[in-house]
């Protein structure tokens, strides 16, 4: 079936990542449409939204604004209505919405206010330079610092885990576990949560193989195993590592998530959930 072609216009006053986060959410919910989005970032002057309005003109389609000033708005909305086009005010309606909801008239905070430098932002770049200095075993002597551990067998998703939940701005460290190597004794004394993260034995071979076919033949994984050494991608071998790190984390208390069907994101909203929500030994899902 040939899917309907659509051009999205999403125009913001700061880097967009909002609205396109909404429309990447949105998206597969239309698998009869091919969405084509058209970025329209930065908009702060009446030069810049002629020229939005000239290329929504050229290619006309649907229009989703996080516009915050309100004179490029209007002037915004009136451009729509000459191409002939439907616009929504994303940030209108929802501001409006929570200004009903409150009884609290919003305030204008200006064009990329949410990246304001405040103590949040700080906290990301604080909690990225952690995940930074404490990848893959490193500087395990720090890990008291950590908001969370996480631990799991090579290839399981531990590093890009840990830079989601660090620009979320929670502290993350991650620890490998390679059979017959010695665990940091740091790991079993802390008071923060560890978590580790498993995934099925097919999926893992996949990973590993297609990591290996892109790596020098000589190239070294964590705990210094050769990355030719066959038990690595052994079938039988990798059920036994992944038996193995189960069972470890299961004997101290550490709950597991299954990363098998999750993307990055869902992996850190567990992460996230456990912190908040202490649960034995596995997360939901």
């Amino acid at each position: 079936m040939t899917k309907r072609s659509i051009c999205l216009h999403l125009v913001s006053g700061g880097t967009g990542q909002t609205l396109d986060s909404q429309a990447k959410a949105c998206a597969p919910h239309f698998p009869d449409v091919e969405f084509h989005i058209r970025h329209w970032n930065l908009v702060r002057s009446r030069p810049q939204l002629r020229r939005v309005i000239a290329g929504i003109a050229s290619e006309p389609g649907p229009v989703l604004s996080s516009l915050i000033d309100a004179g490029l708005q209007n002037e915004l909305v009136e451009g729509c209505k000459r191409t002939g086009v439907q616009l929504l005010d994303v940030m209108k309606n929802t501001l409006t919405f929570l200004e009903g909801t409150t009884g609290t008239q919003a305030v204008d905070g200006g064009p990329g206010g949410q990246y304001i430098m405040d103590e949040n932002y700080f906290r990301r770049i604080d909690a990225m330079h952690y995940v930074i200095e404490h990848d893959d075993g490193q500087q395990t002597r720090e890990l008291r610092d950590a908001d969370v551990v996480l631990v799991g067998v090579s290839r399981a998703s531990k590093t890009p885990t840990c830079f989601y939940l660090a620009n979320k701005g929670i502290k993350a460290a991650n620890v490998p576990l390679v059979p017959d190597t010695p665990l940091p004794p740091e790991l079993f004394e802390l008071k923060k949560p560890v978590i580790g993260l498993t995934i099925a034995p097919e999926a893992l071979l996949e990973i590993r193989r297609t990591r290996l076919n892109s790596m020098v033949p000589t190239k070294q994984h964590a705990g210094g195993t050769s990355l030719t050494r066959t038990s690595y991608i052994d079938p039988d071998e990798v059920r036994e590592e992944l038996m193995w790190a189960k069972r470890l984390c299961t004997r101290h208390g550490w709950p597991i998530i299954d990363i098998t069907r999750r993307s990055i994101e869902e992996t850190s909203a567990a992460v996230l959930d456990i912190l908040e929500h202490p649960n034995p030994l596995s997360a939901p899902g």
